[in-house]
Order: C-alpha cells, then sequence, then structure tokens
C-alpha cells in the first residue's frame, strides 16, 4: 500500500535529548570496533536496571538474560562492558529516549544481514525510522546521519545509494524498555552512584582479593626496575604507576601523589588536539573502595601530556569521555594493577600508561578442563553402544520433491479466512505474495492450505517457497508455532562426536562420574545447503569439549544429543555471535556445557536447571524424548 506525503530527509542535529525531571525510556549501549554505540536488547536493560537498583558500583552478568552475552560482565562502576575469556573492554553507556519513541514503545527495526538473520539498527536510527513512519512518510533519506541508505517504507527495503544494492528490512514488537522517573543526564557514560567507603563485596571482588596482594608486589618490583627509585622523589620526572587499593578499601599512596596535586596533568586519548583539562587527584583513597587510583603524571615543567595513538582508541565524535573537567570531581576510580589485554589486541599493557580506566573485577579464568586422564580410564557411557559417531558426506544427499512434501503436511482448503499470510505478507484472500518469482504447475498462487498438526494456514505457494529455502530435507516447520513436520535435519559439515565417561565429578554433582564428549569438525568449502556454497569455512576451537553428569538423566540428553548430531543439528555454519567472523561453524540453537570445574561464563556447572533446558531446546529442534526408544 502507498504510503501518502513526502519523503523526509534527516536533519542534522539527530534526535535530541529531552529536558529533565519527566519520564524517560533507558536504553544501555555499547562501543563497537567502528564507533558506533550498539544497543542492548530490551531484556538485557531491564536487567542492568535492576542491577542498578541495588548496587550502583556492582557488577552486572549478562548471561543471566542472554546466553549468547554469558562471557561479558558490565563494571557500573568504570562504566565498561569486559569480556572475561579474553580481557576485552568496551565503553558502555546509558542513554534516554522519549517514552513514546520505538525503544518507549518496543518497536524494533532491523535489517537482513547477508546471512538471511535480522540485524538491530542503532538505537538513533530506529528512533529516526519510527519517526518517519508514524508520519506516514513514503521514504527516508539517512544520508545526514553518516548512511549512505535510503529507506523505502513501501517496499520495506533499504538501498544503499552507492553499490545500489537492496536488503530487506523488517519491523516487528518486542518488549519495551525500561522506563525511569526523575533528574536525567543528556547521557551517562561515566561511573554511576556515589562510593560509600566501605569495601565492594560482589563476588569477582571477593574472588580476585587473593591476586592483589601478589599483584601489588610485582608493580612494585616493576617500579623499582623502571624508575630506579625515584618514585619517592616529588621533584623527578616520570610516570608513577601506583598499587592497587587492599579489598579492605585502603590503599599504597607514592609520595608523589600528594605533590603532584597542584600540577596541571594534561590527559588525551588518541591522536589529533583533545582538549587538554585539569586532572584533580583523589582527594582520599578510601573513596573508592574497590578500585585503585589514576596515575600521576608529572614533570619538571609541571605539565605533562600523555597521547596514546590508535586505530582502535576511543577517540571518535559522541564517544569520548575520559576528559573530566573540574566541574565533574575527580577522575573515577577503575584503573586496575594488573595487565590487561588493550583494545588494539597488540598484546597486555598496563592500563595506568595506557590510559584506559577499567575495573580491576576480573574473575579468575575459568576451569575448562578436568585434570589429566589415562586413555584406559576412558570408560563407555552405560546404555549407549559404541563411543564415537561421524558425519561423512554420503550423509548429506538430499532427494524430495518439494510440492511432495508440502502435499503431505499441507491440507488445501475452501473457505479461506480474511487474514495475513504471515510469510508473504499477503492476505490470505488474495494471491501468494510468491507469485510471479516462483511458479509450480501443481500449486496455483491463490491456494491455500492448513498445516495438519497446528492448523496455521498459509498460502502453498509460501509453503514451497520457504521449503526452497531451507534444507529440503523432507521436512517443514511452521513459521508461526515452530511445530515440526516430518525429521528436521541441519548443514552441520562433516565431523566426528566421541563420548566416554571420565573419572571426575562436576559441581553440583558429586556423587557421580561425568560424561565428556568431543567435538571435532574441519574446516573445509561450504556446499550448496550453506551460506556461501563453494567458499571455504573456517572451524575455530576445535575439538570442544563438552560435559554432562554420569546419572540417568544425563545419558538421556546424551542420547538425544547423539540423535541431533546424527541429523546434523548441534553445529552449522554462520557467525559467531562472541568473535563476529563469518563463514564458520558455530553452535546451533543447543546450549552446552564447556566449563568442566567452573561456572564463570554461564557455560558451567552447578546449574541445577540445565538438563531441564537442553531437552526442551532438543525438543524445539524436533528431537524429543518420544524420539528414544525403551
Amino acid at each position: 500500500m502507498a504510503r501518502p506525503g513526502s519523503g523526509l530527509l534527516v536533519p542534522m542535529n539527530g534526535v535530541g535529548y529531552p529536558p529533565q525531571s519527566v519520564a524517560r525510556v533507558v536504553v544501555w549501549e555499547w562501543l563497537n570496533e567502528h564507533g558506533r554505540w550498539r544497543p542492548y536488547s530490551a531484556a538485557v536493560c531491564h536487567h542492568i536496571e535492576n542491577v542498578l537498583k541495588g548496587d550502583a558500583r556492582g557488577s552486572v552478568v549478562l548471561g543471566q538474560v542472554d546466553a549468547q552475552l554469558s562471557p561479558y560482565i558490565i563494571d557500573l562502576q568504570s562504566m565498561h562492558q569486559f569480556r572475561q575469556d579474553t580481557g576485552t573492554m568496551r565503553p558502555v553507556q546509558r542513554n534516554f529516549y522519549e517514552p513514546s519513541s520505538a525503544p518507549g514503545k518496543g518497536v524494533v527495526w532491523e535489517w537482513e544481514n547477508d546471512n538471511g538473520s535480522w540485524t538491530l539498527y542503532d538505537m538513533e536510527i530506529c528512533v529516526t525510522i519510527q519517526n518517519a513512519y508514524e508520519k506516514q512518510h513514503p521514504w527516508l533519506d539517512l544520508t545526514s546521519l553518516g548512511f549512505c541508505y535510503l529507506i523505502d517504507f513501501n517496499s520495506m527495503s533499504q538501498t544503499n545509494r552507492q553499490s545500489q544494492r537492496k536488503r530487506r528490512l523488517r519491523r516487528r514488537m518486542d518488549l519495551a524498555y525500561p522506563l525511569i522517573m526523575g533528574s536525567i543526564p543528556k547521557s551517562q557514560s561515566w561511573p554511576v552512584g556515589a562510593s560509600s567507603g566501605q569495601p565492594c563485596s560482589c563476588q569477582q571482588c571477593i574472588l580476585v582479593n587473593s591476586t592483589r596482594a601478589a599483584s601489588n608486589a610485582i608493580l612494585a618490583s616493576q617500579r623499582r626496575k623502571l624508575y630506579g627509585g625515584t618514585a619517592g622523589n616529588s621533584g623527578a620526572t616520570g610516570t608513577v604507576v601506583r598499587q592497587s587499593n587492599t579489598f579492605a578499601g585502603t590503599s599504597l599512596w607514592s609520595q608523589t601523589s600528594t605533590s603532584s596535586t597542584t600540577k596541571n596533568n594534561n590527559i588525551s586519548v588518541g591522536g589529533g588536539q583533545a582538549k587538554a583539562e585539569q586532572v584533580q587527584s583523589p582527594l582520599s583513597p578510601a573513596n573508592f573502595p574497590c578500585s585503585p587510583v589514576m596515575p600521576s603524571l608529572s614533570s619538571g615543567h609541571g605539565h605533562h601530556a600523555l597521547t596514546i595513538n590508535g586505530q582502535n582508541n576511543l577517540n571518535r565524535p559522541g564517544t569520548q569521555r575520559i576528559s573530566m573537567g573540574t566541574t565533574r570531581g575527580t577522575i573515577p576510580a577503575g584503573v586496575p594493577a594488573l595487565p590487561v589485554k588493550n583494545l588494539t589486541g597488540s598484546g597486555p599493557v598496563h592500563p595506568a600508561l595506557a590510559g584506559l580506566p577499567v575495573c580491576l573485577t576480573r574473575a579468575p579464568k575459568p576451569i575448562l578442563h578436568p585434570p589429566p586422564i589415562n586413555k584406559s580410564d576412558m570408560k563407555p557411557v552405560p546404555g549407549i553402544n559404541g563411543m564415537r559417531r561421524k558425519t561423512k558426506k554420503k550423509h548429506l544427499k538430499r532427494g524430495k520433491n518439494p510440492e511432495d512434501v508440502v502435499r503431505r503436511y499441507a491440507e488445501k482448503i475452501k473457505v479461506i479466512p480474511d487474514e495475513d499470510c504471515t510469510i508473504c505478507m499477503e492476505r490470505l484472500v488474495m494471491s501468494s505474495g510468491y507469485e510471479g518469482v516462483l511458479q509450480h504447475k501443481g500449486i496455483k498462487p491463490e491456494l491455500v492450505g492448513r498445516l495438519g498438526k497446528c492448523g496455521h494456514m498459509y498460502h502453498l505457494l509460501c509453503l514451497l517457497a520457504m521449503y526452497n529455502n531451507g534444507n529440503k530435507d523432507g521436512s517443514l516447520q511452521c513459521p508461526t508455532c515452530k511445530t515440526i513436520y516430518g525429521e528436521k535435519t541441519g548443514t552441520q559439515p562433516p565431523g566426528k562426536m566421541e563420548y566416554h565417561v571420565i573419572p571426575h565429578s562436576l559441581p553440583g554433582h558429586p556423587d557421580c562420574k561425568t560424561i565428556r564428549i568431543v567435538y571435532d569438525i574441519p574446516a573445509g568449502i561450504q556446499t550448496n545447503e550453506h551460506p556461501n556454497s563453494g567458499k571455504k569455512f573456517s572451524a575455530r576451537g576445535f575439538p570442544r569439549h563438552c560435559y554432562l553428569p554420569d546419572n540417568e538423566k544425563g545419558r538421556r540428553v546424551l542420547k538425544l544429543l547423539i540423535m541431533a548430531w546424527d541429523r546434523r543439528l548441534i553445529f552449522t555454519i554462520g557467525t559467531s555471535s562472541t568473535t563476529g567472523e563469518s563463514d564458520t561453524v558455530v553452535w546451533n540453537e543447543i546450549h552446552h556445557k564447556t566449563e568442566f570445574g567452573s561456572n564463570l561464563t554461564g557455560h558451567g556447572y552447578p546449574d541445577p536447571n540445565y538438563l531441564d533446558n537442553v531437552l526442551a531446546e532438543l525438543s524445539a529442534q524436533g528431537v524429543g524424548e518420544d524420539n528414544l526408544k525403551d
């Protein structure tokens, strides 16, 4: 349906900030490697806000609400997202929008990527698109927001003005973002809440407490080697790296910290002429119980500029908030005494020297593997034949006639209701949206069918198009309720699966041994069932070790996992949600436990709900307990 009115050019000032002391919608965002603020989902934002209410200086474990974000923790004191397994840190911010805007209504705008999945627009763009949509503009030009795209609401497409490439876009309803009341800043990307002077009692701080004494000793030794004992000389020139605070909230201060407070210390991050502002030293170390202090920069002339160059630094428009004026008070705490991996990936660097504030409260490394085991100690799993399964190329062949599959599971109906076909979004009383695109002699575009089990109705031509766009394995899955018809199979590349019992117990299961599963898939070439046929695909992190308790329920899960492996449902080829790498082997919505002796990332034990959860995930893939033979 054509949309009336003229198109819309986005004004250069983008989305304005609202007045104070009114209701506003909160959206938490993280800074990606391209300098764009990417929004967390509404569910994650609700979780962060709930934690913020309880402890404004605490940590937010994102894996508690989104399993794909299990490696990530947000430290509210330093406002950084921290990835535990790699040490990578990214700034986060707390942004605010009108309750009547897209996030306030739960409206989500997404574009279709190369893998056929949907990617959320930046929130600022979502708001802009929704505003134009509500005003019934037929098109929207995003050039002034820095994107050479034209949004066409009639065709629901996005066109690249340079390449003329078109992508589909969609508008869907989701959970509304959290609503708050009161005086609200324009945006918040630095520490929230004031320190109380009491030591932080969060789990991470307790875990890391045992490492701080060793860290202080190492840093003191490094300082003596690097600076030759000049730390105590207030007139010396150089950079002093202080030790971290103790867990009780006291700190070890060098004498230069007090002598340098009267000097102007200028800090800028990134290349270019960043405006230097005066940096004040903290008045009392007890004000920041969880975090060490910033380094003191002193020189004989009273001025010292610290500039960090690099492509991946934080000196980008709208993202740089490290320079603090005198109205902000002190530099926020959060510079650790432990080396971390910097954002450029060039190796460990002390963040006090890099000028990058982060939180010291990094959890210990996860315990991924059990102690060494002799081959003779690996025993077969009781009740399961063999210890290995393979997927070979001969298993990949298919031969199902698409029309026969559709006719098998969908019954043609004569009385057609006046409702939408949720595949093509046309009315069922009209012809299929695939008319002219897809033609089959036996299936006319106006025919409508009802699926046998669930009763949902679609154009038969739409069901045929959906089948041709999938694995063509002889099965159908209802796009509305996900009911599976036939035996669903996946696109998992060839590999092997091994399973055996090892003589160790998992946390939370002290009364039984452990089933270890080892998946191994080599890199190879994609076939016509994969996203990019003929292109190489990578296989990172193999062999992958996973663990189940060796009890009755654990063995039942293993039997179903073996069945899912045989149906090629455990893995697929796509884009990694953690690294962003495309054309690589990734998990396929059946979660596994890859930590043996800990649960720091959410992929370990104890987890009393895991076995029930994975049974539900297997059932959603058509691998239910009713498939097991007694």
